[in-house]
């Protein structure tokens, strides 16, 4: 399975001269916990809610400032058409939980670690309605008991 399968489309992205303040206004609004940080089509970084509580706000900086003030640049990033593994792997190398998502050098989603988790269920769902279905359909046995006499 490909990357691209199970990523969120549609990045929430700002530009580098964005400030705090308006990260924080996007990741609200849309609900998301990292927005990327592109312009001209290139990922420049990416800012999460941790970087707004730890650099931003314990950092004492002001809303007004600049988004390059806080967001990780590099970003870590995986190629839209790497097998699943290429992800799952990166995440435990690199200890980030979120993955911006590249088809060549443009932005085309971000991976998360929710994304892989309800991978994983869907999975184990796929596994266990087959299962279910077998018990459902076979009557439990009853107990045996050893030494009864009828």
């Amino acid at each position: 399975m490909k990357i691209s399968d199970v990523m969120t489309a549609y990045p929430v992205c700002v530009t580098p001269d964005a400030t705090l303040a308006e990260v924080a206004g996007q990741m609200t609004e849309r609900s998301v916990g990292s927005v990327l940080v592109v312009e001209d089509g290139v990922l420049h970084g990416i800012v999460t809610d941790r970087d707004l509580a730890v650099r931003a706000v314990g950092g004492g900086l002001s809303p007004g400032d600049g988004v390059d003030t806080v967001m990780s640049h590099p970003a870590v990033t995986v190629d839209a058409d790497d097998d699943l593994q290429v992800a799952y792997r990166t995440f435990r190398r690199t200890g980030v939980r979120r993955l911006p998502v590249l088809d060549a050098s443009r932005v085309v989603g971000v991976l998360t670690m929710d994304d892989l988790l309800l991978d994983v269920f869907r999975r184990l769902t796929d596994l266990l309605g087959p299962v279910a279905w077998t018990i459902l359909q076979e009557p439990p046995k009853p107990p045996s008991r050893a030494g009864s006499r009828s």
